[in-house]
């Protein structure tokens, strides 16, 4: 489970050419007299036929003695139970939490991402969930399968290698982040699908590219700015204190001697408020490679 803006460029992925697509994205090291992490931004959904390997990735896996991503405890059955905890309110309809304008996207938005069961599916949802479920479903009836996504692929690569790999968060932090949002601001976050799934896919076709590409400003602009100027409060909870968070682990793993790997969603190493950009506030420098 991801967070809005990098669920819903999950949608751009379907839209990618068949042909087979070469990705570079953005790879980032910070360094001290001891130790040294490696910073990769990540996409959680891929086509099967897109190379995101390159020679630099592969020296800086190597070179790894670990791995750290968003969270490993995100297995199936571990995610049903805590979407059931957190993401139902059967109590209280969803459509009697919007107004008649919002209950009128909400029809319209469930009819453009084809979900089964209509708007009635979505009654029984927190409006966090609803909007989460509103952006996912398109995907996986387009076939993505989210064993592609990066962090998966490099979570098998290192544990094949016998390297331990553990998760910046938990499964339950990641909803409790979303489920403990006051309803209003929940709402917000609603809305904020249903005008994505009106735009279209343009904007995020860009995001998935400029991933691909390695342009970190055309994803701070794309995903970071949009939500910063949307719904400011809804950007420090998701973006800004999670940054400030991991970037506060990895200066603790710096004091020690190693070489570690950490991956998260490529949005947060974009933009000012930047997991490179909380680092350097910390004093480690970081370098794009």
């Amino acid at each position: 489970m991801k967070l809005f803006r990098r669920i819903c460029a999950l949608f751009a992925l379907s839209l990618l050419l068949a042909a087979p697509v070469t990705a570079r994205p953005g790879l980032w090291v910070a360094k001290n007299e001891h130790a040294t992490v490696y910073l990769f931004g990540t996409v959680h959904l891929l086509p099967s036929d897109t190379n995101w390997s390159s020679p630099e990735l592969d020296k800086a896996l190597d070179a790894s003695e670990r791995l750290s991503v968003e969270l490993i405890d995100d297995d199936p059955a571990n995610m049903q139970t805590l979407v059931f905890k957190y993401g139902l309110d059967i109590a209280h309809p969803l459509s009697d939490k919007l107004t008649l304008r919002d209950r009128g996207r909400l029809e319209r938005a469930a009819t453009a991402a084809n979900l089964p069961g209509g708007v009635a599916t979505l009654q029984p949802m927190r409006p966090w969930l609803a909007a989460i479920t509103l952006a996912v479903t398109p995907l996986v009836q387009a076939g993505m399968d989210p064993n592609l996504g990066v962090d998966k692929l490099l979570r098998t690569r290192m544990q094949k290698a016998g390297k331990p790999v553990d998760g910046l968060e938990t499964a339950e932090q990641q909803l409790r982040m979303l489920a403990d949002m006051p309803e209003t601001m929940q709402i917000d976050f609603l809305r904020q699908t249903f005008n994505d799934i009106a735009e279209g896919p343009a904007k995020l076709r860009d995001l998935i590219d400029a991933w691909r590409n390695g342009d970190t400003d055309t994803i701070a602009h794309i995903e970071d700015e949009d939500l910063r100027q949307a719904s400011p409060e809804l950007y420090q909870r998701m973006i800004v204190k999670r940054n400030k968070a991991w970037a506060k682990t990895i200066a603790e793993r710096m004091q020690q001697p190693g070489v570690s790997f950490v991956a998260v969603g490529a949005g947060h190493l974009a933009g000012p408020d930047s997991v490179q950009k909380q680092l350097e506030q910390l004093g480690i420098s970081v370098q794009r490679q």
